[in-house]
């Protein structure tokens, strides 16, 4: 079997020894950093603008655990409005953040080696350029999410009750350590949205690479 052969096989890409030969491996460095670059843009541009988490049916960023029974309390004694503040304002501040993160998204693609691409095409799942992509970038992302989710939470006195009554929850058992701050917990779930988006392009992608449009996807995404 030609090592290209056997490097696609893993992705159920089996192609012909003349297919095989059509590119090279820098065609398939370039075919992941293409499918990297068109995940990373599609994540910025839907989540980052206006309703882009709270206008989206599985993204939009809700009380985490024990913390919805309280905000029911809260909305049952009048006090709703500052409870849909709050969530609205955990939604725009995740929109505000991921803006930020264009540029470390394609500067990591650039970084890109041949070496990492071509075990990503080897690489197992659907989703694997994706995981990749996440331990590369979630450490800096969050450091560059954090201080604009916090300028945005603050505003919301609602916020500083969140994390007190978080804080006492997390005592008890009743929220997760990473969920008893506010401002943490929005930018995992910011960022984990982002990777969400990226993960469900590459799995467009590597499902039907001639519908992207782009014929360095289609060569090497669906050489079948």
């Amino acid at each position: 079997m030609d090592r290209r052969q056997w490097m696609l096989a893993p992705l159920g890409l089996w192609v012909t020894q003349a297919q095989a030969l059509s590119f090279s491996e820098t065609d398939a460095a370039g075919g992941v950093r293409a499918a990297l670059e068109r995940g990373a843009l599609a994540a910025v541009g839907l989540l980052g603008r206006t309703d882009g988490f709270m206008g989206h049916p599985t993204l939009r960023i809700e009380l985490p655990g024990a913390l919805k029974s309280a905000a029911k309390l809260l909305k049952a004694t009048g006090q709703g409005k500052r409870v849909d503040a709050l969530v609205l304002a955990m939604n725009r501040a995740a929109e505000a953040a991921v803006p930020q993160a264009r540029e470390v998204l394609v500067q990591t693609v650039k970084k890109l080696s041949v070496e990492d691409a071509i075990e990503l095409v080897r690489g197992r799942g659907d989703d694997a350029v994706t995981r990749f992509f996440e331990t590369k970038t979630r450490s800096p992302l969050t450091e560059r999410f954090l201080p604009i989710v916090t300028r945005a939470t603050e505003k919301e006195s609602l916020a500083e009750k969140y994390n007190a009554v978080a804080g006492k929850a997390q005592g008890l058992g009743l929220v997760k350590d990473e969920d008893a701050n506010i401002q943490s917990y929005v930018t995992r779930k910011a960022l984990d949205g982002l990777y969400w988006v990226i993960g469900e392009e590459e799995k467009k992608i590597r499902q039907d690479p001639v519908g992207t449009g782009s014929a360095l996807l289609k060569k090497i995404f669906g050489s079948h």
